[in-house]
């Protein structure tokens, strides 16, 4: 099998599991949260963004590596034809996102899995992810530096903010009551951020390379899904507060 056979068949995969994926996050986001169908389909969606997500470490690994034999379709693309741009983008940019999505996926489920155990949220696994993602996120940042890429350099601040906030939660010894649940909706709405932002950037490489980079269009799923989390943060732990103003008065 040749070089670009290989990535092809990432491709393949990564698309095969992606594109339901993409779908199925919505199944949870807008039905009624704890539901069997909640359920099923938020199982199905960290299954298929772990699969989605590990091809696309292999796939940005194969751009490092050799950003012209992966991607030889866009040295006929003004803006990308330079192979230190594709392993900017398409190759360290991709790992950050990848490594941030597996981060955010499983430490989403993990803090739904382990709501009534919360010390197992440190266990190993979980913790080298944090560390993962902290190199990765600075990694990208120094490369978009190299390149003059300020976008990586935006994009990576991303990950400093996921790490920032999954350590905060997990290395506390008493978090509240409903913590679990405002970590597992910020995870999982994060992954979708993450993948959506992926799909925009580089499938737009495909059909209007002129705006793969353009900042209004990485906007669009970071603007939405952080109204998404705010908004189902605040509906789950309405309840709370309103029991704590009752106590209040």
């Amino acid at each position: 099998m040749s070089y670009l056979h290989l990535f092809e068949t990432f491709i393949l995969i990564h698309i095969i599991f992606g594109a339901p994926g993409l779908i199925s996050f919505w199944v949870p986001v807008i039905g009624k949260k704890g539901s069997r169908i909640h359920k099923l389909w938020g199982k199905a969606f960290v299954g298929m963004m772990l699969v989605t997500a590990s091809c696309a470490v292999a796939m940005s690994t194969m751009s490092i590596i050799d950003p012209v034999a992966s991607h030889p379709e866009l040295m006929h693309i003004e803006e990308f034809a330079d192979p230190v741009l594709i392993r900017g983008i398409f190759g360290w940019m991709m790992l950050y996102l990848a490594i941030l999505t597996i981060n955010l996926t499983w430490y989403g489920w993990l803090c739904i899995r382990n709501r009534e155990h919360h010390a197992r949220n440190r266990n190993w696994f979980n913790m080298a992810l944090q560390v993962i993602l902290f190199v990765a996120s600075a990694n990208c940042a120094i490369q978009g530096v190299l390149i003059s890429q300020p976008m990586m350099i935006g994009i990576s601040m991303v990950g400093f903010a996921t790490v920032g906030t999954n350590l905060w939660f997990m290395l506390r010894t008493a978090p509240g009551p409903l913590e679990w649940l405002t970590e597992h909706i910020k995870a999982l709405v994060g992954t979708g951020i993450s993948v959506y932002t992926a799909f925009f950037a580089f499938g737009a490489v495909r059909f209007i390379p002129e705006l793969a980079l353009a900042p209004a269009l990485w906007a669009i799923p970071l603007v939405t899904g952080l109204t998404l989390i705010i908004y189902h943060q605040r509906q789950v732990t309405r309840p709370l507060r309103r029991a704590r103003a009752v106590r209040a008065t």
